[in-house]
């Protein structure tokens, strides 16, 4: 039995801490080299279509079945409140002739749904989201309408935290030279890149990035959303096709918006669809001129930050040569967390980044810092400076900023500190597959690649999803719960981030807590297909594994290294 958040391991909770146990709290130690991977795809061996389990009918039923009675409780509550409660529903009733700030029925889920559950949603967190965070206490009486602090904190273990690599740390080279940065450059830049914001740090981040993914040239920008959705600006207008996939990010499908081109969207990784709008779109050309397409993008992420899975890459490059549409790549979860150089999915599958005609990637994620990049050859890179119009109006990156990531980047390819960031590579390598194969052996429905450090571990049905954030935050771990409308209606989960700071001791715990909480919350649908064998020939006799917890924990870290699909 799991009692409670003090069963974690090597997990000090003194404030006066020392400097030795503060940077084990940050980034755990490896206490064996066994404990390594290397994440690299076999460039003879075609892409693996995960596998993809379902539970019984009957899951989906009840998962309909909730919210439909949360819909309709939710309505009738709003009914006879308005009418005995006015003063609870100011917002969505015409008060002294003015017209609501929302109606109802746009405000009706997150007043009525999200709302319930907002204390798994946003919990606030202070100091370096490394290997334990720190979340603020807090209750609420009245339904997460507000909430009551007693200045005390819960330290966790991080699985919620995009913290890949984990550079954010208060102790090490990053932060030292940020420190000294800061004490050279000041705390800001100065203004727009284009006018008084471009420092030599800002050249020095810009070529070492373009080094680190292979491209002749970058340009940094301080905020990721930003730079997807302020870039298609500069790149396509009116009289261009982007093609995007489905699972796209929202900040791509913002900037295609903003640029006035036509847009197809095609089923996620389904390159047969790919290939056929392709076709179609060459053949008939615009729609209102049937003149050829001034330009056709093809709009991808290299890793998808909800679903796990890896773009098919070499796919896509040999459409690519036999269709001669442009390539964008969005790398912002699968930069410095994929490849046995940290170099994203190009590392990853082998393949020349020559072959990609835009590489964007965020600092945010893997590197501990902030903002994005957009990476590709001189001449283009160049004319973005001047056209795309965050270097003309936005703020550019701080120099402090500009230090972390410049350090990070390195520490990965082993420029500082020896062999530190190989080390940080593979042991988010092996976090990524250990904790993905155990959970599907515990019976667990696991979407994404073998390699992601994004797990997705589904749990359907409304109610389970806060009941799971809850015990596990009871049992010391923090985690990120996400439903509709970021997913469909029948596929909530819990999207669990690994990072290479937690110890193969902390996903043993992981492991445990989820088994306790899975059985309790029955949330093990797995027929037991993505877990493997316990012997040889199983699946022929027609036996489901069911593994047993000390099982898992045997045999699971060495069985990881396996090609599992």
């Amino acid at each position: 039995m799991i009692t409670g958040s003090s069963s974690i391991p090597n997990h000090p909770r003194e404030d006066n801490v020392s400097q030795a146990e503060k940077a084990e709290k940050e980034f755990g130690h490896l206490s064996s080299k066994e404990y390594l991977y290397v994440s690299q795809h076999n460039a003879n061996e075609p892409l693996p279509e995960p596998i993809v389990d379902e539970p019984p009918y009957f899951v989906f039923l009840v998962t309909y079945f909730n919210y439909l009675i949360l819909i309709i409780f939710g309505h009738i509550r709003d009914f006879f409140g308005k009418k005995f409660k006015p003063q609870e529903y100011e917002d969505v009733i015409e008060k002294n002739g003015y017209s609501p700030w929302y109606s109802g029925f746009e405000s009706f889920y997150i007043r009525r749904m999200k709302m319930r559950i907002d204390d798994c949603f946003a919990r606030p967190t202070c100091g370096a989201p490394g290997r334990i965070t720190k979340c603020f206490h807090r209750i609420s009486k009245d339904y997460n309408r507000t909430y009551e602090y007693n200045g005390e904190v819960d330290e966790c273990l991080n699985l919620a935290s995009y913290n890949y690599l984990g550079f954010a740390q208060s102790t090490g080279s990053c932060t030292a030279n940020s420190v000294e940065t800061l004490l050279k450059y000041g705390s800001a830049s100065g203004g727009p890149r284009n006018s008084s914001g471009t420092t030599d740090l800002h050249l020095e981040c810009e070529e070492v990035i373009a080094k680190f993914v292979g491209k002749e040239a970058a340009c940094v920008f301080s905020m990721g959303y930003s730079t997807n959705a302020n870039f298609f600006t500069s790149l396509a207008n009116k009289r261009c096709l982007v093609i995007s996939d489905e699972l796209n990010h929202a900040s791509i499908r913002f900037g295609v918006r903003l640029s006035g081109a036509m847009v197809q969207v095609f089923p996620h990784n389904d390159m047969d669809a790919l290939e056929k709008l392709l076709r179609e779109q060459i053949s008939n050309g615009h729609p209102r001129s049937h003149r050829p397409w001034s330009k056709i993008i093809v709009a991808v992420e290299g890793l998808y930050s909800m679903e796990g899975n890896i773009c098919n890459l070499p796919a896509l490059i040999a459409l690519k040569e036999k269709y001669k549409f442009y390539l964008f790549v969005d790398e912002a979860h699968s930069i410095g967390a994929l490849g046995p150089h940290g170099r994203g999915v190009c590392d990853y599958f082998g393949v020349d980044p020559a072959k990609i005609d835009i590489l964007m990637g965020t600092l945010t994620k893997s590197f501990g810092a902030a903002g994005g990049y957009i990476s590709g050859n001189k001449e283009i890179i160049d004319r973005f400076k001047l056209d795309i119009t965050t270097n003309s109006y936005g703020e550019s990156i701080a120099p402090t900023v500009l230090a972390q990531i410049i350090t990070s980047l390195k520490i990965i390819d082993g420029t500082l500190n020896g062999n530190e960031g190989k080390e940080r590579l593979e042991r988010i390598a092996f976090n990524s597959r250990y904790l993905r194969l155990g959970l599907k052996r515990l019976g667990f429905i696991v979407y994404g690649a073998d390699d992601s450090p994004v797990i997705p571990l589904l749990i359907y049905i409304p109610p389970k999803m806060p009941a799971f954030s809850r015990m596990m935050y009871k049992l010391g771990i923090a985690t990120v719960v996400v439903g509709y409308p970021a997913t469909s209606l029948t596929s909530s989960r819990a999207r669990i981030c690994v990072s290479a700071a937690l110890t193969k001791e902390d996903i043993d715990y992981v492991l445990r807590c989820c088994n306790e909480i899975g059985d309790k919350l029955f949330l093990k649908f797995s027929t037991g297909i993505g877990g493997g064998e316990k012997q040889k020939g199983d699946y022929e006799k027609g036996i489901v594994p069911r593994w047993d917890i000390e099982e898992v924990l045997e045999r699971t870290p060495f069985d990881c290294k396996q090609i599992m699909y």
